[in-house]
């Protein structure tokens, strides 16, 4: 191709460009439809609507992005103009404020009550403007936030931010409360043996602290003087005719020095009183103390045997003083102890002792456990575990679902159509899963058990902005 005809290709487009940039510039589409249709003049231009309702903002006469809440003049002294209710505000290319179309007929006009900033923060407008980013300040209109704290999120939104509902029921709430305790002996279960009088002691049995009895298996043989002188009166009154039973004087006086029932009734029917009394285990159980040795002098009160039955064993958990009212006798209990990791021996709260240690404030409770293979042994170390909570069923919703800021506690109800109302609630005992409400929601209401915060924190702007809103209104 010639230089020539390349010239004259570029000549070609840049008077095309320019044509196309002149039609745009001067609207050549106007020109053409007056020749189309023939009259050979252009189309006068349709009057402005007047807008009507009351004065919202004033705006700058020449279109420019400035507005005011009251009346004022431009630099150059001109006036600003109303913008009045009915008129729709919409930004052009050149920054223009024009009216929109009547829609009067179509919907219904609402009212702008203010515009607060695109992103959130607590900052509003009676006018419109933009932020510092540039971005348009959005409307809120009468009607659309009816309660300040309530919360209205678009299905999308829901989606999004993945909150999720449940229904609050009433059951039974409960939790763990973990406690250290030691294992005790129970102590209607430990006896003494000891003499009511002064005895000596013979042939004592071959058993010591730690070995096993059973009861009646002897434990030693004695002899006193004041029970032989009161069996010698009883084998006399037999043997003159008097009825053998545990209420006739001289039996009465044997029983009360502790002579055995069986020793009683032997001399009742022999008629003569043994040279040695056998003394026997009152009880099946463990020897804790022996202190009975063969030809030794008791006096009464002497104790020469401790045994305790093991079948049934205490532990003593130190429960602090604020989980006192969470802990009800009758509260099942699991207990692990460090010699026997495997096992878990359950049992129940027996007592709660009625006094609170100064030192540590906490408090004692028993809890009573079966031992049959013996495994709990005195003073050993255990982890307690006492299911603790209301006893009755109650008005509860799942943990998650309250929000609790120390000086409020609230849960947001779902009142559908993607509202969200926050309620101020009471809390009663916190379980595992659930937690107690004893005011403010009631059973087979929907509260919400995920993303909640974000709503509280919605909820809270909502609040500040209508907040602000109020201000501006009573500033005069």
């Amino acid at each position: 191709m010639s230089t020539s005809r390349i010239v004259a290709t570029l000549f070609l487009a840049a008077i095309v460009g320019g044509g196309g940039y002149w039609a745009g510039k001067n609207d050549i589409g106007a020109f053409l439809q007056r020749y189309v249709e023939g009259t050979g003049t252009a189309p006068e231009a349709e009057p402005r609507r007047e807008g009507t309702g009351a004065v919202i903002y004033y705006r700058h006469p020449d279109g420019l992005a400035e507005y005011s809440v009251g009346p004022t003049n431009t630099d150059d002294g001109r006036p600003f103009k109303p913008v009045r209710a009915s008129e729709d505000v919409s930004l052009g290319a050149t920054g223009a404020v024009d009216p929109a179309a009547d829609t009067a007929a179509v919907t219904p006009e609402r009212k702008v009550l203010y515009y607060r900033n695109p992103m959130g923060l607590p900052d509003t407008s009676k006018v419109p403007k933009k932020d510092s980013m540039g971005m348009d300040y959005l409307a809120v209109y009468d009607g659309e936030v009816s309660d300040s704290s309530t919360v209205k999120v678009t299905l999308g939104k829901l989606q999004r931010t993945g909150v999720k509902t449940a229904f609050a029921e009433k059951t039974t709430v409960s939790r763990k409360i973990r406690v250290p305790g030691t294992v005790t002996l129970d102590e209607r279960l430990v006896s003494i043996v000891s003499m009511r009088a002064d005895a000596f002691v013979e042939d004592v049995a071959d058993v010591t602290t730690g070995d096993r009895i059973t009861k009646g298996e002897n434990l030693f043989h004695f002899y006193s003087k004041e029970i032989a002188t009161a069996g010698a009166e009883y084998a006399t009154e037999m043997r003159n005719g008097g009825k053998p039973g545990p209420d006739s004087g001289s039996a009465l006086r044997l029983k009360n020095l502790g002579v055995p029932s069986a020793t009683i009734t032997s001399i009742a029917t022999e008629r003569k009183v043994p040279q040695s009394i056998a003394y026997t285990s009152p009880r099946d159980g463990v020897v804790l103390e022996r202190m009975a040795v063969s030809g030794m002098m008791a006096e009464a009160g002497d104790i020469l045997f401790r045994i305790a039955d093991l079948s049934k064993v205490w532990v003593i958990a130190d429960v602090p003083e604020y989980e006192l009212a969470a802990v009800r006798k009758g509260a099942v209990v699991s207990v692990v102890v460090r010699n026997v990791p495997d096992t878990t021996f359950k049992g129940t709260v027996d007592l709660i002792y009625p006094e609170v240690q100064i030192q540590t404030r906490t408090t004692k409770v028993r809890i009573e456990l079966p031992n049959p293979d013996g495994q709990l042994r005195s003073n050993m170390y255990a982890e307690v575990e006492i299911e603790a909570g209301a006893g009755n069923a109650v008005v509860a919703v799942p943990n998650s679902s309250v929000i609790d800021t120390g000086d409020r506690q609230i849960v947001f109800l779902d009142k559908g159509e993607g509202r969200f109302e926050p309620m101020d609630v009471g809390l009663g005992v916190r379980g595992e899963d659930m937690t107690e409400i004893t005011k403010g929601i009631a059973t087979g209401d929907r509260v919400v058990v995920s993303a909640n915060f974000l709503l509280d924190a919605e909820s809270n702007l909502n609040a500040a902005l209508s907040a602000l809103a109020t201000e501006d209104e009573v500033k005069p």
